[in-house]
């Protein structure tokens, strides 16, 4: 049976240095967004831990069966946010450096698509931490990821990105030209990039590629040894007319440690939006 609408869910954690509560709470978000009748859920961007990159990476193999078995329990296709992969896709050893991997599950459990982080985060930013540079961890990926799927009935292409990736249209882009109707963005932007730009990035890329944008971010505080780092929240989906559908509207996440926000996906209206103004048609310089 074809369904015209799929039921999303994307959720916004904070997650600490505890990798085993966090993986507790992920689990109670999932449970939630599954008995609210979601059947795709997002998760953030290091969702198991922040900071402490190198211990979850040991237990990386570990993390698979995790989100394997959470996504089959709830019968649900599941974007597990991102993992540090000691390994690469053809699995070469990283060495001292991980790849940020973002792997979607379908709802038999099984691994349908990795995508490694391509743009690695570097700016100074006004905050308590000041300098990043993810590239001083990670290694940065390659290739551009579609994964065609069968969710509830509806057959959608999902294009997976993460974080600082949202600030590249180009990608955006290239992912709708290779088929993309919905476009993940796990992510924990800090408070201050967050606060100046989250929303209108997402904006501007559901407007570029004309897809779908599904973020899902860490908000609130998070104790990493003797630091602490702010990030922004507002998890949210913005639709292919680049009008925000859903939004946490929160940096906090509260006493249960997480917050969930549900929207519709109408591919009916998305395909009208193309039809109305087919950009891809247009492009004279991509």
């Amino acid at each position: 049976m074809t369904t015209s609408t799929l039921k999303i869910a994307s959720i916004q954690l904070c997650s600490q240095t505890n990798i085993d509560q966090n993986l507790a709470i992920i689990s109670q978000a999932v449970q939630e967004a599954a008995k609210h009748g979601a059947k795709f859920i997002v998760l953030p961007e290091n969702a198991c831990v922040m900071g402490r990159q190198g211990e979850l990476a040991q237990r990386f193999d570990e993390m698979v069966v995790f989100f394997q078995t959470l996504a089959k329990t709830h019968q649900v296709h599941l974007l597990a946010g991102t993992l540090p992969c000691p390994y690469r896709p053809d699995g070469s050893n990283t060495q001292e450096r991980f790849r940020q991997s973002s792997l979607l599950f379908d709802d038999s459990g099984k691994q349908i698509a990795r995508y490694d982080k391509i743009h690695l985060f570097r700016a100074t930013v006004n905050d308590s931490t000041g300098n990043y540079d993810e590239g001083r961890t990670f290694e940065a990926g390659d290739k551009l990821v579609v994964a065609p799927c069968l969710i509830d009935g509806m057959s959608v292409n999902i294009g997976l990105t993460i974080c600082f990736d949202a600030r590249f249209p180009s990608l955006a882009q290239r992912l709708r030209q290779q088929g993309a109707d919905i476009i993940t963005v796990p992510a924990a932007f800090t408070h201050q990039t967050g606060q100046a730009h989250w929303q209108l990035l997402l904006q501007a890329r559901a407007l570029d590629s004309q897809c779908l944008m599904i973020g899902a971010t860490q908000g609130g505080t998070h104790y990493i040894g003797d630091s602490t780092r702010q990030t922004w929240g507002h998890a949210m989906m913005v639709n292919a007319h680049g009008q925000i559908l859903v939004s946490t509207d929160s940096t906090e996440v509260g006493t249960k440690g997480y917050l969930v926000c549900y929207a519709d996906f109408d591919k009916a209206f998305q395909d009208s939006v193309r039809q109305r103004m087919p950009i891809f048609d247009c492009h004279r310089l991509a």
